[in-house]
């Protein structure tokens, strides 16, 4: 356990010992503040999120299971941002939603200026991001239950979870404060309805196919509603 610090003069001359906050341990409850003192405190921790007041710490990371997705998913939302100006795209960064929730997703999309979430003068973002990716172990995994659950409440307007080793991928939409799962059309396709333009391949992603994955993407960039969608985020910046 960590102990004491440092210490330092008081006025009186009398020395007070500063002591570091205790360490995070999974299944701690904690308020968001409490949380991220705590988090603040443990830099060798790359991860670690509260979910519904509820303290969750990941385990060792695997590349084929999540790494390598992980990675895929980064390529593919960072060509559509590279084209699409006016968007942050984000890989495991902290979300501050509320008291109970701060996630830390695998990657996020959202609208720099005038959307959802902002990024505050912690570093964190704060709001719930238009887009959010999580890779998950499988459907039974906290990112198909409780996690899910504190999107939607959050607002998270398409949220898409990939099962590498189940070899799925589900995308949900938020529609009257409900997750609805999207469902490919005859060509293995999903369309974002927040981000024109923004089509994924599914039978490709599932297949770690970088490259079909990307030309699917590129058939869309520029299309007449992705031009407007450029054109509506340049007249907010």
């Amino acid at each position: 356990m960590i102990t004491a610090r440092r210490a330092s003069a008081a006025p009186s001359g009398r020395r007070t010992t500063i002591t570091a906050p205790p360490p995070l341990q999974n299944g701690d409850r904690l308020t968001a503040t409490e949380f991220l003192r705590r988090y603040s405190a443990m830099p060798e921790v790359k991860k670690a999120e509260l979910i519904n007041g509820i303290v969750y710490m990941a385990s060792p990371v695997r590349a084929k299971q999540h790494g390598i997705p992980d990675g895929i998913m980064q390529v593919w939302l960072g060509t559509y941002a590279a084209h699409t100006p006016g968007l942050l795209v984000a890989a495991n960064s902290t979300v501050r939603f509320d008291a109970d929730n701060i996630p830390q997703p695998d990657a996020l999309l959202m609208i720099e200026r005038g959307g959802q979430a902002r990024i505050g003068k912690d570093g964190y973002v704060h709001g719930a991001p238009e887009l959010v990716v999580e890779i998950a172990a499988s459907s039974a995994a906290l990112d198909l239950h409780d996690k899910l659950d504190a999107y939607r409440r959050a607002g998270v307007r398409e949220y898409i979870v990939w099962l590498p080793v189940e070899k799925e991928c589900r995308w949900f939409v938020l529609e009257d404060d409900n997750f609805i799962q999207l469902r490919p059309d005859r060509h293995h396709l999903l369309r974002s309805q927040t981000f024109p333009g923004l089509t994924l391949d599914v039978q490709a992603l599932v297949s770690e196919n970088v490259a079909a994955v990307l030309a699917a993407l590129n058939k869309t960039l520029g299309k007449a509603a992705h031009r407007a969608f450029v054109a509506e985020l340049a007249k907010r910046g």
